[in-house]
């Protein structure tokens, strides 16, 4: 990876929306060469997908998420990849993260209820035999994400006492 191709990463992730002209003119670099390297990252999956991130709480169609800590026997053979793999086939789950520490994979998930996640972590989680333990903590509100704050900070309007 050179260092055009990092630049363009860099700016296509703060904003997916920036044509190659554009970042050519911020990078002060040809178009033809931004154009060149975006397209070398798409065909290497560098770049795997142009995505949105969405407030959802500002949306009528409110999602339940749930971050899962599940600890797991590794596969002979295999270790985690298998496992991981058969949980992030399920459409439920959003992201899987192979972990150091107290557990092995962190799960991502998604539904429309508390008790739609309750009966993916009951149902179809808990039961492959892999599976040892999991602990399910609910997103409550998400302040951050991808770098992105959600809610600006309207700071503090009181005035200043001063003796």
């Amino acid at each position: 990876m050179n260092e055009l191709q990092l630049k363009v990463l860099e700016l296509l992730k703060e904003d997916a929306r920036r044509d190659a002209e554009l970042i050519a003119t911020m990078l002060d670099q040809p178009v033809a060469e931004v154009k060149e390297a975006i397209a070398a990252m798409e065909q290497d999956h560098v770049i795997v997908k142009y995505a949105t991130v969405v407030n959802w709480s500002k949306v009528d169609d409110e999602k339940v998420t749930a971050l899962i800590e599940v600890q797991i026997t590794p596969e002979r053979g295999r270790g985690f990849e298998g496992i991981a793999e058969r949980i992030y086939l399920y459409p439920e789950v959003k992201s899987v993260y192979l972990m150091s520490g107290a557990y092995d994979l962190l799960v991502e998930v998604e539904g429309k209820t508390l008790k739609e996640v309750a009966s993916f972590v009951s149902n179809k989680l808990s039961p492959i035999d892999a599976v040892l333990s999991t602990k399910t903590f609910f997103i409550l509100k998400k302040y951050k994400q991808d770098g992105i704050i959600f809610e600006e900070n309207e700071g503090d309007h009181r005035l200043m006492v001063s003796p």
